[in-house]
């Protein structure tokens, strides 16, 4: 895709590239330069916050190659931007740095009479030195516009730098239409695994079974400005786990009355829907409007063994109180294989404020661990907004 750029102050050899300075490498800015035969380094940081770099490294590429330039150095802040780059091959080589890299190439060549840069063939990294999983830039988040008290996502796949089958030939491809066949796969996997399952408990396996670090137990991050971790409305449940989902020991069901019940209140054909949304059985739990105690429910179905007992741990999104009653589950073969539990939130502070974040996790203590997020938005007043 790409080519690495070294730059070295003694670089002298036949190997190397008259290094430019471009600033946002608009086309006023690379003929003041004059960057014919260069390489140019784009990096305009006071502009970061104005243009996306997936919206102007194509303009930069082509306005580059039209100068005459031989490559090109584009620094941007974090994010998934590799496939962009297709527009620099049969031309020049090109790389991404960020912005603390370009600060001290531009150093280098503020300081140096003769700057050069040497072009050598790219470096693919793998293993544990590669920062994964990581949310991309382009990625689908919440809060819905429309159903706020619907959490989404619901999940986070592979979808970066995809290789994938196109016209007889393979491209790498970045976007949700990659993350999707790897969910509709593992959907696919769990259907032959347990034909029996519903949609509704395929979806709830592979939310409550997600996971929400990375190798080393650190929490995932995700590309934004600055880089932040994670949370909820990011990752839905969390990166999808094929091989826990399997066997999730907890589920939570919705039969088709209840999906063509929430479709109706879609149209609005139905009254009462915002206590609906509130308890509809779904492995997610969205509140936007806390203003001082809200209770709902959820149902838990057991496809485990049938000798279970499963004990709560909550994490409660900052400033909010929750309580779960019953808090430990008990299921034997004499029992009914669906618990019903109850979940009260309630505000500690009266703020019209942001969402927070939390979850709920019902663990058997040896191999089950069903998860599932919560986002919780404290609210004074209707019609109300932080908008500062």
């Amino acid at each position: 895709m790409g080519q690495s750029l070294n730059y070295n102050a003694a670089m002298n050899n036949s190997g190397s590239q008259a290094l430019v300075f471009a600033g946002s490498c608009d086309p006023e800015s690379l003929a003041l330069g004059n960057v014919k035969g260069k390489t140019v380094l784009c990096y305009a940081p006071e502009e970061a916050s104005r243009w996306s770099p997936q919206l102007i490294l194509p303009y930069a590429i082509n306005y580059t190659i039209e100068a005459g330039a031989k490559g090109l150095i584009f620094a941007q802040y974090t994010a998934n931007n590799l496939d962009s780059l297709v527009g620099c091959e049969g031309f020049m080589p090109c790389a991404l740095v960020d912005f603390e890299i370009a600060h001290r190439i531009f150093s280098y060549w503020d300081m140096t009479e003769n700057p050069v840069v040497m072009v050598s063939p790219a470096v693919s990294v793998v293993g544990n030195g590669v920062l994964s999983p990581r949310v991309a830039s382009f990625s689908s988040r919440d809060p819905s516009l429309l159903f706020p008290g619907i959490l989404k996502p619901d999940i986070t796949a592979p979808g970066v730098n995809i290789l994938a089958a196109v016209r007889g030939s393979y491209v790498f491809y970045s976007g949700t239409s990659m993350a999707c066949p790897h969910v509709s796969a593992v959907t696919a996997m769990l259907k032959s695994v347990h034909p029996q399952w519903s949609p509704a408990m395929i979806k709830s396996a592979i939310v409550t079974t997600a996971y929400v670090t990375d190798r080393f137990g650190m929490p995932i991050q995700a590309e934004a400005v600055p880089r932040k971790l994670a949370d909820p409305f990011d990752f839905g449940g969390g990166h999808i786990d094929p091989n826990r989902a399997v066997d999730p020991g907890l589920v939570y069901d919705v039969d088709a009355r209840g999906y063509n019940k929430f479709f109706n209140c879609t149209l609005g054909y139905l009254g009462g829907c915002e206590s609906y949304y509130l308890n509809l059985n779904l492995p997610s739990i969205a509140v936007p409007d806390l203003k001082d105690r809200v209770m709902l429910r959820r149902t838990v179905t057991n496809i485990g063994p049938a000798e279970a007992t499963y004990h709560l741990v909550v994490e409660a999104p900052a400033g909010i109180d929750v309580s779960v009653e019953p808090s430990v589950i008990n299921f034997t073969q004499s029992t009914s294989k669906s618990v019903t539990f109850m979940v009260t939130f309630t505000t500690r502070q009266r703020v019209q404020g942001g969402y927070t974040f939390g979850s709920l996790t019902w663990s058997d203590g040896s191999t089950h661990s069903v998860r599932i997020p919560i986002a919780v938005r404290t609210v004074i007043q209707d019609f109300v907004a932080d908008t500062s």
